[in-house]
C-alpha cells in the first residue's frame, strides 16, 4: 500500500460555525489487484450543484473509478512502476474498477474510458498517458485535463507516481466515433 493520504474536511458545528469535521489519513485506500496500483478516495458528491450543508464523511462507501450521474470524485493513485508489477489483465481491471468492457482490440491491457471530465496534478513522479495512436509524459507538477477519452496509465520508471484526480460526471452528445465528453450542465 501507497503511503497514507492526509485529509482534511470543514463544515459547521450546530451554531453554524466553520469547524474541522474530519483531520486524519484517509482511510478508504484501495489496492487495486488488477494493476498494482492504490485509489485513494478523498471525497465525492452525489449531485451538482453539490450539497455542502452535511457533516457525513461522503468518502465513506464503495465506488468504481466513475463518479455518479451528476456527481463527482476526488481521489489520490499511487501508480507503482510497472516493471515491479507485470502484465494487466483489461477484463479483471475493468471489474474491479466499475467499468464496462471497452474494445477488444486495446492498445495497452490498462486501456479504458469513464464518461467524465478529469482533473489530474501529478504531484510525484513520472507517468506515461497512453491514448489511441499516441502518449504524453507527464512529470511532478504537470496538469491534465481529460475529455473522456480513451487512455491508459503506464509509470515506465523506477519510483511510484503520485496523481490527485477530480472527476465529475459527463454526458456524450456526438456519434460513438467522435466521442467527446461534455461536462453535466444539464
Amino acid at each position: 500500500m501507497a503511503q497514507p493520504t492526509r485529509r482534511v474536511v470543514t463544515g459547521h458545528d450546530v451554531n453554524g460555525r466553520a469547524v474541522v469535521l474530519i483531520d486524519g489519513a484517509a482511510p478508504n485506500a484501495k489496492l487495486r489487484k488488477a494493476t498494482g496500483l492504490t485509489s485513494t478516495l478523498l471525497w465525492m458528491t452525489e449531485e451538482s450543484p453539490a450539497d455542502v450543508s452535511g457533516n457525513a464523511d461522503r468518502a465513506a462507501r464503495e465506488i468504481g473509478v466513475a463518479p455518479p450521474p451528476r456527481g463527482s470524485v476526488f481521489r489520490v493513485v499511487d501508480f507503482p512502476p510497472a516493471a515491479d508489477f507485470g502484465a494487466v489483465d483489461n477484463a479483471a481491471m475493468l471489474r474491479e474498477m466499475g467499468i464496462e468492457a471497452g474494445q477488444s482490440d486495446v492498445r495497452h491491457a490498462a486501456m479504458h474510458r469513464t464518461k467524465s471530465i478529469d482533473y489530474a496534478v501529478v504531484i510525484s513522479g513520472e507517468i506515461d498517458m497512453l491514448l489511441d495512436d499516441s502518449e504524453v509524459h507527464l512529470r511532478t507538477g504537470d496538469v491534465l485535463v481529460q475529455q473522456g477519452t480513451n487512455h491508459a496509465w503506464a509509470n515506465r520508471g523506477k519510483e511510484n507516481c503520485r496523481i490527485a484526480f477530480v472527476l465529475i460526471s459527463g454526458i456524450w452528445k456526438s456519434s460513438p466515433r467522435t466521442l467527446r465528453c461534455l461536462g453535466s450542465a444539464v
